[in-house]
């Protein structure tokens, strides 16, 4: 199974695509205001609104042999804790092996960002190689988890 942080994701086309392909069910987990899917294998859960409350749906339900794609490091955290692969919007993969390193470099520029308000800059804009390495990544991921090579 396929779990998408779909909120903000922005590559929600790209795993119904994978998902389709490789005949794997996909769980859109958000606050709403996504427009259902008419994709068979793609069902959407609407959870309530607040903080964190699709993270902790996805991290009660997600576990060993599913896909999680999200960038919120926390949930990445708890669901590789479970077993799930993790794959962020970027093409980026997070396991047992990285989710430290990245837990804490999350946490190093949190701190420098309330130490500095005037602090500016985010992340890279998000682009065609991030969208064709998420493709990429998302595929072999699900591949390894459900068995085919």
């Amino acid at each position: 199974m396929i779990f998408v942080d779909a909120d903000a994701c922005p590559v929600k086309a790209e795993v119904e695509k994978v998902a389709t392909r490789l005949k794997v069910p996909v769980k859109m987990v958000c606050n709403g205001g996504l427009r259902p899917s008419q994709n068979p294998l793609v069902e959407m859960v609407f959870v309530d609104q607040g903080a964190d409350v699709a993270d902790m749906w996805i991290a009660d339900h997600a576990g060993a042999g599913d896909v999680v794609v999200t960038s919120d490091i926390p949930l990445a955290a708890r669901v590789i804790e479970n077993g799930a692969r993790v794959v962020k919007h970027n093409g980026e993969e997070l396991n047992e092996r990285n989710i430290g390193q990245v837990l804490a470099t999350r946490d190093l520029m949190a701190d420098l960002r309330a130490a500095d308000p005037f602090r500016q800059g985010g992340g890279a804009a998000f682009g065609k190689a991030d969208r064709s390495r998420f493709l990429d990544v998302l595929d072999r991921a699900v591949r390894l988890s459900v068995g085919q090579t």
